[in-house]
């Protein structure tokens, strides 16, 4: 199994928080590590490991990224919440999958990609990015 994507953080996933798109640059390599310790010849082990590896960060960023809406009173921090919870079900359907099955296969890749690398990069472009604004105007009203 191989995969043909890019998973880079780049400047179009830039939110302009820095504690954000730091841990942001951190998730993405995590997600990358993972993905490749799906590819051919790693073990169904290995691929727990990694995805361990994962959900331990994801839990830390979304609990800092939770804590900084709070602070800030922004105001779809409900919203977000719940978008954080799916993401964290969706890894949790990953640890079954693999646990149910051999090892990676190449539909547990389509699931990955799809499930995570995609959902990420269009939470972090919307979601985050709102985030991010809110709490730019609110630390600087005079460039609204």
């Amino acid at each position: 199994m191989t995969y043909d994507y890019d998973i880079t953080f780049e400047d179009n996933l830039l939110t302009g928080n820095k504690m954000i798109d730091a841990q942001h640059k951190e998730l993405i390599e995590r997600i990358r590590n993972f993905v490749f310790a799906c590819q051919d010849g790693k073990s169904k082990v290995n691929a727990i490991k990694m995805l361990d590896y994962l959900d331990e960060y994801t839990d830390f960023h979304f609990k800092e990224e939770e804590a900084l809406q709070e602070k800030s009173g922004y105001p779809d921090r409900d919203k977000h919440h719940k978008k954080h919870e799916e993401f964290k079900k969706t890894i949790q359907e990953l640890y079954e999958y693999l646990h149910d099955s051999e090892g990676p296969t190449d539909q547990f890749s389509e699931l990955v990609h799809k499930n995570v690398v995609d959902w990420l990069f269009g939470h972090i472009k919307t979601f985050d990015r709102s985030v991010a604004e809110f709490i730019f105007m609110r630390e600087n009203p005079e460039r609204c």
